[in-house]
């Protein structure tokens, strides 16, 4: 009926070009970094460059002062660092089952606010089992858990409706079970170790056990019966149909006059609301009888019962001497219901309270009924028993603002197609949420673009949702999300944690160099050389080191950070400055006395940046003093300290390097004052931590 983008492929195509792939929240925090580092060095290079000529300071050494001011106040390690911190991040994830595709959603997954999950396989086991038909007025109890075709039924009476005879119709329960079986495409197949396996969709396989377990053989009845059309299922019509052919009326023997001289019997499953909304007539003790309004109003009480307990529903009827899927599918003859269990994951239910108790909103969408929905979420402590479900055919009649305010308050969603995710996701982001969205088919790729977070099934997702997610889980399992957005916050936490010590080295080696012309020194403090080697290696070795800090105790009980959040937000910004200011005020004093003193003044500035900048490194290690913290939690950190310490000596004492980098060998009395006034900043450090968790606690009392 059309070609190209007027497919339904083409549509799909069409939602994922147009679908915004949203920026992750690292993304837009570093490029806030950029325009304050740029604006601030531009700032601070004037004010420099006019007071030092003010003071009548030579043009060319106030050039030579701006240019290293210019070099210092860029981390030029710093995109290095987070890469390697990302990869790192990544690295750990996959091995926990969650395999990232784009670096930044690493840390992105740290700042998810909202996780929106399909419901089957994902919280669920996606292991149908058929539990109960009714059929008459007959409740049937099916026993023998899993895939293994073998098991017995029990019947029960169930109250008989209005104008109704009690009992069942003989063959009616066969009939039942094999136009489950007719109206599928899953198969069993047997393993070599005697076991089971179902192939096809979870849910028809259930019906093929169902059936089995009644000795009827689903090979035996394809081929007896053999499928001449089809309706295949679709979300919008939520029913699938086949016309099979029944020659010798042996199928439609339990219709009796119904389907006198039809070879042709129609099938249909599907949704109880839908396929009872259809039907005209029913299978009850007395043979096929007309089905009245009230007879139907009990039928979908039946289906809603089976629902509320937590079973998926599916209602199947016929239709004799209906020949072609051409014509309108009605007056069909309801065969009763089946009602499948799929239990939950016996780890989702954890999962959800952390994700409650890290500030995150999981929140259900699924294709199954509104009851069964409800009392999923219900059972893994997502929604309690009367929270509200929004069906998919209300969400098609709000208007954009109206789908804001439900998303803002509902949980759990119903009866929804994959066409509808796109809009919830839209919604969500237009509230100021930073969502993760979970996704297996063609029609989930849109959504899987939009969300800041795109998670695609490892195991039943399409390529093409695989394509367009950022994060593939290996498992198919929520608990993993919540893994891997702990990991995200991981990560988060350390690029803050090096973020603080880098740019707060960075801001006190500006302040140096910055005040050497104000105060009457000629020349620059540092080489442009020598401050590439502290951005490059005395600041980048050790911040590798913190990207592989382990996680802080309680890192899954904080709110998530705000969607807008500055990287300088939650104090850095504050530390950044007052470290800075505080590391600048020792290394000045120090210099003002080499300088003055006669001493290699230069070169012990810049051996006292380095050595302060390791001790700078390990206090960044933790808000808690030191003393309270593992010191061989983080190896490498000590390893980054130790390495870097020893490649600053090489830069004074192994003359090639120290002709290169321009640096005198320091006597022992003047390298032993540039560790001294090095570890006062160390001892700062600490002091104001104590000084920090006494107030804490002092206030925590009060």
């Amino acid at each position: 009926t059309a070609t190209g983008m007027g497919t339904e492929l083409g549509q799909i195509a069409e939602l994922i070009n147009t679908a915004g792939g949203e920026t992750t929240p690292l993304q837009e925090r570093l490029d806030g970094l950029a325009n304050v580092l740029v604006v601030s060095a531009l700032v601070l290079v004037a004010l420099v460059v006019f007071g030092g000529w003010l003071l009548g300071q030579p043009l060319l050494g106030l050039l030579e002062v701006a240019l290293s001011m210019a070099v210092a106040i860029v981390p030029e390690g710093l995109p290095a660092v987070i890469t390697v911190t990302l990869a790192i991040g990544t690295q750990r994830m996959v091995q926990r089952a969650a395999l990232i595709r784009r670096l930044p959603a690493v840390e992105a997954l740290g700042s998810v606010t909202v996780i929106c999950t399909d419901k089957t396989g994902t919280l669920t086991l996606n292991r149908q089992v058929v539990e109960e038909l009714r059929c008459g007025s007959q409740s049937i109890a099916v026993s023998g858990q899993g895939y293994n075709p073998h098991g017995s039924f029990t019947a029960a009476e169930l109250p008989v409706p209005e104008g109704a005879a009690a009992g069942i119709t003989p063959g009616a329960r066969d009939l039942l079970l094999s136009a489950g079986v007719l109206c599928s495409d899953a198969e069993l197949k047997k393993a070599e170790d005697g076991s089971w396996d179902v192939l096809g969709d979870p849910t028809e396989g259930a019906l093929v056990v169902a059936a089995g377990k009644a000795k009827l053989d689903g090979f035996a009845l394809r081929s007896r019966y053999e499928r001449t059309a089809e309706i295949p299922f679709n979300s919008e019509r939520q029913l699938m149909a086949v016309w099979v052919q029944d020659r010798e009326g042996t199928l439609q023997a339990p219709l009796g006059d119904v389907a006198a001289g039809s070879s042709i019997l129609a099938i249909s499953k599907g949704a109880p609301e839908v396929i009872i909304g259809s039907c005209d007539r029913w299978i009850s003790g007395s043979g096929v009888s007309a089905l009245s309004d009230p007879q139907k109003q009990w039928w979908a009480d039946q289906a809603r019962d089976l629902a509320a307990s937590g079973l998926r529903v599916l209602a199947f009827a016929c239709a004799p001497h209906h020949h072609s899927p051409e014509l309108e599918l009605d007056h069909l003859v309801l065969l009763g219901l089946m009602a499948q269990l799929d239990p939950a994951r016996p780890e989702v239910a954890q999962a959800v309270s952390r994700c409650r108790e890290a500030g995150i909103r999981p929140v259900m969408i699924t294709g199954d009924h509104p009851l069964t929905a409800r009392a999923i979420g219900q059972g893994i402590g997502l929604v309690d028993g009367d929270a509200e479900v929004v069906l998919g055919r209300e969400l098609e009649q709000f208007n954009d603002i109206q789908l804001q305010e439900a998303v803002s308050r509902c949980s759990v969603y119903a009866r929804v197609p994959p066409e509808q995710k796109l809009r919830i996701v839209k919604a969500l982001q237009a509230n100021g949420q930073v969502v993760a969205m979970t996704g297996d088919g063609v029609n989930d790729a849109p959504a899987l673009k939009q969300a800041h977070i795109g998670v695609a099934m490892g195991i039943t997702g399409t390529e093409v949702s695989k394509e367009a997610s950022d994060m593939v889980l290996l498992d198919d399992n929520f608990a993993t999300i919540v893994n891997a957005v702990e990991e995200g916050r991981l990560v988060y936490a350390n690029i803050r944690r090096f973020v603080k010590y880098i740019l707060g080295s960075n801001v006190g080696e500006l302040i140096t160099i910055a005040s050497a012309p104000l105060l009457g020194l000629v020349g620059s403090p540092l080489s442009p050389l020598q401050i590439l080697w502290m951005n490059l290696v005395t600041d980048g070795v050790p911040a590798l080191a913190l990207a592989l800090e382990p996680g802080e105790e309680g890192l899954m009980q904080r709110p998530p950070a705000e969607p807008g959040e500055s990287i300088f937000a939650r104090g850095i910004g504050s530390y950044i400055l007052r470290i800075g200011v505080v590391f600048a005020a020792i290394t000045i004093v120090l210099m003002v006395y080499a300088f003055r003193s006669g001493a290699p003044w230069q070169t012990m500035v810049f051996t006292t940046l380095c050595l302060a900048q390791m001790g700078h490194a390990l206090a960044a290690r933790s808000d808690l003093p030191l003393v309270q913290v593992n010191p061989f939690s983080n190896p490498w950190l000590i390893g980054a300290v130790v390495l870097t310490s020893a490649l600053q000596m090489a830069l004074l004492y192994v003359p090639v390097l120290s002709n290169f980098f321009e640096t005198t060998p320091l006597s022992l009395q003047d390298l032993a004052i540039c560790v001294g006034f090095s570890f006062l900043f160390f001892l700062y450090l600490e002091l104001e931590k104590v000084w920090r968790l006494w107030r804490r606690r002092a206030h925590a009392d009060a």
